[in-house]
Parts: structure tokens; C-alpha cells; sequence
């Protein structure tokens, strides 16, 4: 499947907060919805769940228009909206009903989910007296009970051990191996960067940059390299670099155990290494800068907030 989201406007009242948003996502290859908060990403999914209704543009599945009501999709949110007082297993059996399945399928596919979550033991208590990781392994049970074509998860590893975040990736993994559309929002890059082949990151109610995210982090590594040295700290190195090595190349970063450098126009990477070649410095660490996820998203919409 292929799913086309193409030219989404929305305004409420009269300021409009999605201006022109555009992304596609494919079953198999799980895209990263990013953005800050109020960027426009929950309008965005309520949208794609017809909760609202866009004022322009359209979506398409598989190039033809997108009605949510004839697929089975499943949605974990970030604000989480179970009922704490009734049992594990009951609220499962509701809300899978709720999606058309018939009880008898209803209770199995529950079953199904809550074993695969490793929380079955807890079916018949009520939510309130689980845990928050336990409880957030149930709601993604009621996520996927409906065996849902397209996945959306904002926020799933929100509240989880480090034991619980590993039984998740399995499972998010096995939706994408399975063909699932799944949609993966989360402040948590690193996150992202394990599972989602393709990105879109939001700001302020438009797609400013979206993509595959291998060919993103090629091009912004692009013309820029490491630099670290055995003697000197990332202080002096600087200083270094800024007198001796200026007019080849810029400082434009400084992680905690290096610089990012980066080649100055007409300038190529065997010129530089050419001049380190023939200094007295003792390179510690030297080759191409590949930017993380985190990187490109505060260079793309600044600090997280």
C-alpha cells in the first residue's frame, strides 16, 4: 500500500494551522512523522483518521481516495485513553468489537496480543492496579487487537524500562516486516532512526523537510568531516583549525569528543588531508561526518521544546 497525503490545509477559526502538508508513507518501510509540540502533527493523523476534516487538499491510498472507515486502522496516541477501572481483558474484547470484529474473534485476537506483550497474566485485573509500562503495553494490545492495516504510534516507548522497550521494538518491527502502513511519531530520535526508512518533519504546520533518511543524512553529511587529534583539546584544536587550516576549512560544530568540519567552497577532502599530512599533529580521530536524526532535526526547527 502506499499512502499519499498531498496539499493538507486546516484552519480553525481563522488561523490556519496546517499550510500545504505533503508526505507519502509505503507498507514495509515505516515513516518518522517528526516535529515539535504544536507543530501540526496530531491535526495531521486526526486528519488521516477522519476525525477532522481537511479544508483542502486530499489523501490517497494506493491512488485512489483514502476512506478510513474501510480500513482497520490502529492508533496508539500519546495522551492514553483506556478505562482504568474496568478489566484488561474486557476493554480489549469492547474495543475490538467496536471495530466490526465478531466476540469469539475478538477474545482471541485479544489473547493473542496480550501474550505476545507479555501482560496475558493481568487480563482479568483492572487497569488502575497495573503499572505505567504494564498499563502501556495494554494499550498498544488494544492498538493492534483489531489487526489494523495501518499502524500509527505516537510516543509508544513513553513510560517503558529498558526490558519493555525491547519486547516493543520486536513487536514494531514485526509490523513492518508484516507489511503494515505505520506511521512512527517521537521526540526520542534515536527511536526513529532504528525503525523508520523515511521522515517528515514538521514545523509550524509544514513539511520543511521529507524523505529517506539515508539520502537526508548523506547530503547533510556532505563536504563535512571529524576531526579529533591525540594532544590537544576540542579547544585548542579549534584554535588550531581557525589559524593554520581556515581557509580550507570551517568549524561548524563540536561534538564531545571531536569537530565537525566542513570543506570550504573549492576546496575537496584531499586538500585537507594533505595539510594534517604535513602538520605535527598526532589524528586521533579523522573521516566523514554522518549526522544523526537529532542533528538535522534542530538544524531543520531548532531545540526540541
Amino acid at each position: 500500500m502506499r499512502l499519499e497525503v498531498k496539499d493538507i490545509r486546516k484552519s480553525f477559526g481563522e488561523k490556519e494551522v496546517l499550510h500545504g502538508v505533503n508526505f507519502q508513507v509505503v507498507s514495509g518501510k515505516a515513516l518518522g512523522l517528526l516535529g515539535r509540540n504544536g507543530a501540526g502533527k496530531t491535526t495531521t493523523i486526526r486528519i488521516l483518521m477522519d476525525v477532522f476534516h481537511a479544508d483542502k487538499g486530499e489523501i490517497l491510498l494506493d491512488g485512489r481516495k483514502f476512506n478510513p472507515a474501510k480500513h482497520q486502522i490502529g492508533y496508539l496516541p500519546e495522551e492514553r485513553g483506556l478505562y482504568p477501572k474496568r478489566t484488561v481483558m474486557d476493554q480489549m474484547i469492547y474495543l475490538a468489537t467496536l471495530r466490526g470484529m465478531k466476540t469469539a474473534e475478538a477474545k482471541g485476537s485479544a489473547a493473542k496480543w496480550l501474550e505476545r506483550l507479555e501482560v496475558s497474566e493481568y487480563a482479568d485485573r483492572k487497569l488502575e492496579t497495573l503499572s505505567k509500562g504494564n498499563q502501556q503495553k495494554v494499550q498498544l494490545a488494544a492498538t493492534l487487537v483489531c489487526n489494523p492495516e495501518i499502524v500509527i504510534l505516537d510516543e509508544p516507548f513513553s513510560g517503558l524500562d529498558p526490558v519493555n522497550s525491547q519486547i516493543l521494538k520486536d513487536v514494531v518491527n514485526e509490523l513492518i516486516a508484516d507489511n503494515r502502513l505505520v506511521i512512527f511519531s517521537s521526540h526520542q530520535m534515536s527511536y526513529v532512526e532504528e525503525f523508520c526508512d523515511n521522515i517528515a518533519i514538521i514545523d509550524h504546520g509544514q513539511v520543511v523537510l521529507a524523505g529517506e533518511l539515508k539520502e537526508i543524512k548523506r547530503e547533510y553529511g556532505r563536504n563535512r568531516l571529524i576531526l579529533a587529534t591525540q594532544d590537544d583539546s576540542l579547544e585548542a584544536l579549534a584554535e588550531k583549525t581557525e589559524k593554520e587550516w581556515g581557509e580550507l576549512v570551517s568549524i561548524s560544530g563540536r561534538k564531545k569528543e571531536f569537530l565537525i568540519l566542513e570543506l570550504r567552497e573549492g576546496t575537496d577532502r584531499k586538500d585537507f588531508m594533505e595539510r594534517l599530512v604535513r602538520s605535527d599533529v598526532e589524528v586521533e580521530k579523522f573521516g566523514s561526518y554522518e549526522p544523526s536524526l537529532n542533528d538535522i532535526f534542530v538544524s531543520k526547527v531548532g531545540e526540541e521544546g
